[in-house]
């Protein structure tokens, strides 16, 4: 990470933005590594946490996860919502300020490194999914992959991860990322 994690969230989003972008209509339903969702599923869930965590900081409403946010327009619903929760984190004072959550509570900072962690393992499973090239910032991957290592060694994966999957140490960061979120690489 930069020293500026918000506007390193931005080029994560950014990065996402491009690799939906290119999803052709046809694969809106096709299936991904998450073996219960579609590619429009996932996208799906990328904006619906996006709403929710800007809720969470700005403590605005808390949105409907039931809600299908993405309408006739994924990739818009998309940018609006990776907007909101850029601005949400840059608020002054956001990432050094407690937010109590389902999972406990974090300070703003570590509910971003959340946030893109998240983001960035999708990504993986909508380009496997799609065939289309992830060009996800490495540097943001691999402090992904840290942070998350350290998250997981200080609580359980119950409901967030499957188990670790084996890989070979020379594999792309992207792929270990996956691997150690309970995809099979």
């Amino acid at each position: 990470m930069t020293s500026d994690p918000v506007a390193d969230l931005g080029r994560a989003f950014d990065a996402v933005g491009e690799l939906i972008a290119q999803i052709e209509p046809e694969q809106w339903d096709a299936p991904t590594p998450c073996t219960e969702w579609t590619v429009r599923d996932v996208v799906r869930h990328l904006v619906g946490l996006n709403l929710l965590f800007a809720a969470l900081v700005d403590g605005g409403p808390m949105p409907d996860q039931r809600e299908d946010h993405l309408g006739t327009d994924p990739l818009g619903a998309y940018r609006a919502s990776a907007a909101a929760v850029t601005a949400a984190f840059g608020a002054p004072g956001v990432l050094d300020k407690t937010f109590s959550g389902p999972l406990g509570d974090a300070t703003g900072l570590g509910r971003l490194r959340i946030r893109m962690a998240d983001l960035l393992t999708h990504g993986w499973d909508l380009a496997r999914a799609t065939g289309i090239r992830a060009d996800l910032p490495e540097d943001l991957v691999e402090e992904s992959l840290a942070y998350i290592r350290v998250q997981m060694a200080e609580h359980s994966r119950a409901g967030r991860f499957d188990d670790e999957q084996p890989i070979a140490q020379d594999t792309p960061v992207l792929d270990k990322l996956a691997a150690f979120t309970g995809r099979v690489v």
